[in-house]
């Protein structure tokens, strides 16, 4: 193998990001029947999940800034998916009736997005690097 293959290969920041690249190219060729990016549908489902969840609480899920959360919240507030709803100091996040309807097929393109990335790297590999990615995030993120 030649140095430079070598050190790309085994470099963690460049792989991650070099995968990330793949599975973003996936996700958005599924997701684009939607007319949103896959992390409006993670926040969507996200919402849906938790009606009312406040804007940190949703941050902290996402692990992304309050600054990046109020583009998306303003977006999908335009598209009438979501309303802000001030109670207190705390901005809550709670879905239209849009937001609603559109949750309802959100499954369809999760499962869509799945068997795509699964049959191309196999039910097994993928679990595996999920789990082990999931897990290594959230030990870096106790070193932040």
């Amino acid at each position: 193998m030649k140095m430079d293959e070598s050190i790309l290969s085994m470099c963690l920041y460049f792989t991650a990001n070099r995968f990330a690249r793949s599975m973003t190219k996936i996700a958005e060729e599924v997701f684009a029947k939607t007319g949103l990016s896959p992390t409006y549908m993670y926040i969507l489902v996200i919402v849906n999940q938790y009606p009312g969840i406040t804007q940190k609480e949703l941050c902290e899920k996402l692990s992304i800034a309050p600054s990046t959360s109020t583009r998306f919240i303003n977006k999908l507030e335009k598209e009438s998916l979501v309303q802000r709803r001030v109670k207190w100091k705390e901005t809550h996040i709670h879905l239209t009736e849009n937001g609603v309807n559109l949750c309802e097929d959100i499954d369809k393109y999760f499962y869509e997005f799945n068997k795509k990335y699964t049959s191309i790297l196999g039910e097994e590999r993928s679990h595996d690097l999920a789990k082990a990615l999931y897990e290594s995030s959230e030990i870096l993120k106790k070193e932040e």
